[in-house]
C-alpha cells in the first residue's frame, strides 16, 4: 500500500459517466480525498459514500475533492450516485490499474474464505498528488468525520 510521502499514479479512468478522467486532473486546489472501497450497492460501502457526500461541501470548502474508486462498472457507479444523489466524482477501475497502483487489491478472508479484494482505505494528497495521510483498512462509521478533522486539524497547525 502506498505511504505517506509518495506520489500517487496519474492513471486515467473512468468516472460515473463514462468519462476518461485524469486522477490528477480531479484534484482540488488544495488536493484530494481518495477512497477506495470494494461494492457500490452494498451497507458499508453506502454508508461510507453517504458520509462522505455529507461532509461534500466541508471538503470543498477546504479546497478538497473527493473521489471514490472501485472495480464496479460505469452503469454501476451512474446508478449508485443517482440512487443515493453523490455529488462527487467516482472511477471505475475495473482493470485494476488503480487498485494495484495504490496497493489496496489485496488477499483478503472472510468467514475462513481467502480470496483477492480491495481493502477499504483513503488517501489524503496534496494538489500535487503527493500522499499526507493514509487510513488503511477502515472502519466506515465516523471515517469521512475524522478525515474531515484531521484536515481541520492540519491546517490550523
Amino acid at each position: 500500500m502506498l505511504q505517506v510521502g509518495q506520489n500517487i499514479p496519474d492513471s486515467l479512468a473512468p468516472d460515473q459517466f463514462g468519462k476518461e478522467r485524469r486522477l490528477y486532473g480531479l484534484l482540488g486546489a488544495k488536493g484530494g480525498v481518495i477512497y477506495f472501497y470494494p461494492k457500490d450497492n452494498t451497507p458499508g460501502c453506502t454508508l461510507e459514500a453517504q458520509d462522505f457526500q455529507a461532509h461534500g461541501g466541508d471538503f470543498q470548502a477546504m479546497g478538497y475533492a473527493i473521489v471514490g474508486i472501485s472495480k464496479d462498472s460505469v452503469p454501476s457507479h451512474e446508478k449508485f450516485c443517482a440512487k443515493y444523489q453523490l455529488g462527487f466524482t467516482l472511477l471505475s477501475d475495473q482493470d485494476g490499474r488503480l487498485c494495484e497502483g495504490f496497493g489496496v487489491w489485496q488477499e483478503k478472508k472472510n468467514y475462513g474464505k481467502t480470496y483477492m479484494g480491495i481493502v477499504r482505505a483513503t488517501f489524503v494528497v496534496d494538489a500535487h498528488g503527493l500522499i499526507q495521510q493514509v487510513y488503511p483498512k477502515v472502519k466506515t462509521k465516523g471515517h469521512a468525520e475524522q478525515v474531515l478533522q484531521d484536515l481541520r486539524r492540519r491546517t490550523t497547525e
